[in-house]
């Protein structure tokens, strides 16, 4: 299967793909997304990567420091917000424009259920759903985060390569210890899940810096496959044509979203007839007139073989 695509990152402000920009992975270049709403880096890494743009490193230094030794990727980013917004609203996590429920693979509740013990306890949604999601809030799925200064004219993360630490700088340390925050990364995770008092007391602040880091050992883009602990599932056979993953960071109150981090699945062949073009990722119906080959790739049986 890993001979027959290629992956490829890209980011916006919305869920528009028109908006979007190739994601240079694993590279010390994050990208810059502008938007009413915030102004925000994105970095992504993936180990042993192999996609576009062609010429990507492999990996990253990033999985060099102790803690991520055993992960498979990470979404990091630093935002500041044009507009305040409480603790129970801001979500992370993935969702679909369309009804994914006839290619479910078999297992998938035992699956979910695995991941909200092993990455999530807070992970809810509705897989069934005609627009399906999985969302987490932002306070207790981010597995890092570092609350910076307030009236942040830039959004700096200091190296590209740096693994961000759990914390805060420059005054963000005092907004964790007056609304008696842990000081770990799991006790913070763990102590936002505790009530919803704690999620409506916190404000994401308008001009206030943050640097966060979504990260895991579970999940495989290179096979698209979930690997946890004593199960594995491929993804790929069930997509359907559907050939894309993505993230978003989004108020789950209003519908307005922060940005969007899309992995998406190229056949290598199409892109081996194209390489003039920058291919589009499919955010609709895979028979939209928007799909930049007008037929999108369909996983075959032998493609897992």
């Amino acid at each position: 299967m890993a001979d027959k695509y290629l992956l490829q990152v890209t980011a916006g402000p919305s869920y528009d793909p028109t908006s979007h920009q190739v994601v240079a992975v694993n590279s010390g270049t994050p990208t810059s997304i502008q938007s009413s709403l915030c102004s925000a880096n994105v970095s992504v890494r993936i180990q042993n990567y192999r996609g576009l743009p062609h010429g990507s490193p492999s990996t990253s230094s990033y999985f060099s420091h102790p803690p991520h030794l055993h992960d498979q990727y990470s979404i990091s980013f630093s935002f500041v917000p044009h507009r305040s917004i409480n603790g129970k609203s801001l979500v992370f996590g993935n969702d679909f424009d369309h009804p994914i429920r006839d290619r479910i693979p078999p297992g998938f509740n035992a699956a979910f259920e695995i991941v909200k013990w092993a990455i999530d306890p807070g992970l809810d949604g509705d897989v069934y759903a005609d627009k399906p999601y999985l969302y987490g809030n932002a306070l207790s799925s981010i597995n890092v985060l570092s609350v910076g200064p307030k009236n942040s004219k830039s959004v700096v993360f200091g190296s590209e390569e740096e693994a961000i630490e759990e914390g805060g700088f420059a005054g963000g340390q005092e907004v964790r210890q007056n609304l008696h925050i842990p000081d770990g990364a799991a006790a913070r995770q763990k102590w936002f899940l505790g009530g919803h008092d704690r999620l409506e007391n916190w404000q994401w602040e308008e001009g206030r810096l943050y640097k966060a880091d979504f990260f895991n050992p579970y999940l495989d883009f290179n096979e698209f496959a979930l690997k946890l602990p004593g199960f594995s599932l491929k993804v790929l056979g069930y997509l359907g044509g559907e050939d894309y993953l993505r993230y978003v960071l989004k108020d789950k109150d209003t519908g307005e979203v922060f940005f969007v981090v899309v992995f998406t699945l190229l056949s290598k062949g199409q892109v081996d007839k194209d390489e003039t073009k920058t291919p589009q990722v499919s955010m609709s119906n895979t028979n939209s007139s928007d799909d930049p080959t007008g037929q999108p790739f369909e996983p075959k049986a032998d493609d897992l073989d």
